[in-house]
């Protein structure tokens, strides 16, 4: 079997596994969502979306990025069969874990009621604010150790993690909408970190790695660098955080609460459901590029391999999502959702764009380009919010759809010329190729749904570019993988 035929195979592996996990949650998140749609609606679900959002602007400050900065040094060390270097960066995370998540725990509980205010113009949800600030105690100390089982590429206990915590905060969750409507939105979310929390904590404690003490100095040594990284990534964190915290309000203003809870119930769709690709892919992928990220040959073809193979698994994906959109909001959430569908088509449309921008964006922090990650996402994020209002200004819903989409058309030229200019990045002719084809058919798909009327005619359209999307896409798997179909 040739090398680029091992490549492949071993990211389809890890993305079948992980991508078998998010059918599951998605499942569960089918099941979830209906509960929440139908028990809270769209007020309920945007009350909801403005706490998380004013909780994740806090994590954001004080989480200093390093479940992200970490990855990459534990798994640096794992290549390099250091067992001690190996237990020393993990003892050193650790630390660091405890004294940012007690930081972010700090800052929520004194700032409670100025978050209430700047998010609901009065001071009625400081103490849903105080009480939640526990939760960012605990989900860091949650990402610390799920930090560890990604870093090691401990996949199977992963996939138990993430299937456990699905079924617990379904099973948990739910009587507390039922019972208790939005008065059980916080203790939803509180149990739902404590759960992830024990999970996590169980199957880490598992992972065998050489213990080794550490002091002062080993904590400057071994953290500085990923705390440095990490604070420019915790700073981007920030900005995305602050800037969707800014358009949740000034939907709120401009707009209603229950646009806010359509506009997070739509891109919920479009994370959770069409995104779940990039969710299977990261946990192998970043820990591999930075692995090989010195090296300029192997780091194209890992981010050209990786990115492909994305667009010719998420493709038809999106296809059926822009085809079949009325019936998936209806499925997941209710009728009352209905006014979601026109920005979720663009948005979805959009996906591609993302996928390639997210492959080639991931070399700046397996290249340690910590300052290079902040300044492209902060700019990212000043037109990103451009779009976001005028879309929602002229538009509505629709409009926010339409600035994803313009949104990563821009980003992907921006990453790829400072990825092409920094680190000699060059895009393979299989993948310009790959690109091309479905961005014709999923543009084709997207003005069938937006033009055509008669639902007979525009249902037999789509699913005939969904049927030529598959035939494409899994002729184009199976030759790089070196599969045999007897279809083909």
């Amino acid at each position: 079997m040739s090398e680029d035929k091992s490549a492949y195979r071993q990211i389809m592996k890890a993305t079948s596994i992980f991508g078998g996990v998010q059918v599951f949650q998605i499942i569960i998140g089918v099941i979830r969502s209906k509960f929440i749609a139908v028990l809270l609606g769209p007020a309920g679900m945007g009350l909801s979306g403005l706490l998380q959002a004013g909780i994740g602007m806090i994590a954001g400050l004080t989480n200093f990025g390093l479940s992200s900065s970490a990855i990459k040094n534990i798994s640096l060390a794992q290549t390099q069969g250091d067992e001690e270097k190996v237990g020393r960066v993990i003892a050193v995370f650790r630390r660091l874990v405890w004294a940012t998540g007690l930081l972010g725990f700090m800052v929520t509980l004194c700032l409670s009621s100025y978050l209430s205010q700047i998010t609901f113009g009065s001071n009625n949800y400081t103490w849903a604010f105080a009480v939640l600030s526990i939760t960012l105690l605990v989900n860091q100390i949650s990402s610390g150790l799920g930090v560890l089982l990604r870093a090691m590429r401990q996949i199977n206990l992963m996939v138990k993690s993430s299937i456990l915590g699905s079924v617990i905060g379904l099973i948990t969750t739910i009587p507390l909408y039922y019972f208790y409507g939005s008065d059980g939105i916080v203790p939803a979310l509180i149990i739902t970190a404590f759960t992830s929390f024990f999970l996590t904590w169980y199957f880490a404690s598992k992972i065998y790695f050489k213990k080794v003490d550490i002091n002062i100095k080993d904590i400057k040594i071994e953290g500085k660098e990923m705390l440095i990284m990490g604070f420019m990534i915790s700073l981007s964190g920030i900005i995305t955080q602050v800037f969707s915290y800014f358009v949740r309000i000034f939907i709120s203003n401009y707009g209603s609460l229950d646009d806010v809870g359509l506009y997070s119930a739509g891109f919920a769709i479009v994370n959770n459901y069409v995104g779940m690709i990039f969710t299977a892919m990261a946990t192998d992928y970043y820990p591999k590029l930075s692995g090989v990220a010195h090296d300029v040959i192997k780091m194209n073809k890992t981010i050209n391999q990786q990115a492909e193979i994305a667009i010719l698994i998420l493709s038809p994906i999106i296809l059926v999502f822009i085809v079949f959109i009325k019936w998936m909001v209806y499925l997941l959430y209710s009728d009352k959702f209905l006014p979601v569908n026109n920005m979720i088509l663009f948005a979805a449309s959009g996906m591609l764009f993302k996928a390639l921008s997210w492959a080639i964006a991931f070399v700046f922090l397996a290249k340690s380009e910590s300052k290079l990650y902040f300044w492209n996402e902060f700019f990212t994020n000043i037109y990103m919010l451009g779009f976001n209002i005028a879309g929602y200004y002229w538009y509505g819903l629709t409009g926010l759809g339409i600035s994803f989409l313009l949104t990563y058309a821009v980003y992907v030229i921006q990453v790829y010329l400072i990825s092409k200019r920094l680190f000699k990045f060059v895009i393979d002719k299989g993948l310009v190729y790959t690109l091309f084809v479905n961005l014709v058919l999923t543009t084709l798909c997207l003005l069938t749904s937006i033009l055509i009327k008669n639902i007979f005619i525009k249902y037999s359209v789509g699913i005939i570019i969904i049927l030529l999307s598959l035939l494409f896409n899994l002729f184009n798997i199976k030759k790089r993988l070196g599969l045999r179909f007897k279809f083909f």
